[in-house]
């Protein structure tokens, strides 16, 4: 057991909340994880991200995708915490520093999709290339509503996973 997880297991849960949130951005799912504590390993906090994002409403995902700036800004969400920011501008580098021609692809893009759907896009950006993840951004612009639902949701699990083991590992 991690320094970190040991020590968030013994916080009080409203601590444990705050503390757990900008790894998830929704306040239900953070909710359900400081209550599922004590956890003796980070793959224990792995399932029960997953098995508690999967028993969260829409509307807390759509609180979730809200603490992302939109694919490609550097503009912080008001609603972000700090480290959600950080975390957010380090996941995004690749993306940012495309070019003009890629920025703007990406910046029209962005908008069809919020048109569209009436939400910011969400992908997880760690890994993929400026034109990988507008070339995601337009096949996912062809998603049904209830699929484009799924397909947001998976994306946001990927992000969170990838910031609880960045979060429980330092």
């Amino acid at each position: 057991m991690t320094e970190i997880l040991a020590c968030w297991n013994a916080m009080s849960r409203e601590e444990a909340e705050q503390s757990i949130l900008p790894c998830g951005g929704s306040r239900a799912w953070a909710s359900g994880m400081a209550g599922r504590r004590p956890f003796a390993s980070l793959a224990g906090v792995l399932e029960a991200s997953r098995e508690t994002w999967r028993g969260v409403s829409e509307r807390d995902w759509r609180e979730a995708f809200e603490s992302h700036p939109r694919i490609g800004d550097s503009c912080a969400v008001p609603s972000a915490t700090e480290q959600s920011q950080e975390w957010s501008v380090q996941e995004q580098r690749q993306v940012t520093e495309g070019g003009h021609a890629l920025k703007s692809a990406m910046a029209d893009a962005n908008r069809e999709y919020e048109k569209r759907f009436g939400r910011t896009f969400i992908v997880c950006a760690t890994g993929k290339s400026p034109g990988e993840i507008l070339q995601i951004l337009c096949r996912r612009l062809q998603n049904s509503a209830s699929t484009e639902w799924q397909e947001a949701a998976a994306e946001q699990q990927e992000i969170t996973e990838i910031r609880l083991r960045k979060w429980f590992e330092e």
